[in-house]
């Protein structure tokens, strides 16, 4: 009896540590962002990112299609932002990933 409570024990909180140790923390706001288009990246992991003063927004895969003839030039978009929290394997904070989606353009300069 005291190798299966010690088993269901381990096993109970290994499914804990899964679900609270390295999971994303996800934060939508609508923004209105201006900024520059750019493609960063190389080969097939080639992503858009719109550049402002102080972030870079990374551009949802759907949506790429919306910015992709706007290379280097300035926009205002308004979008859905989504904030991810990155972790390092090894549990330290490595920064924020900004994604948008849902994007409108206001304005191409």
């Amino acid at each position: 009896m005291n190798k299966k409570f010690l088993f269901f024990a381990g096993f109970f909180l290994l499914c804990i540590a899964a679900l609270y140790g390295g999971g994303k923390k996800e934060k939508n706001n609508v923004m209105q962002i201006t900024g520059i288009v750019r493609l960063v990246g190389s080969g097939l992991f080639a992503e858009l990112v719109i550049t402002g003063s102080d972030y870079e927004w990374y551009i949802a895969g759907d949506e790429k299609n919306k910015l992709n003839d706007l290379q280097h030039r300035t926009v205002t978009v308004e979008g859905v932002e989504t904030v991810i929290d990155l972790k390092f394997a090894s549990g330290l904070p490595a920064g924020k990933r900004r994604e948008l989606k849902d994007i409108k353009i206001i304005s191409i300069q």
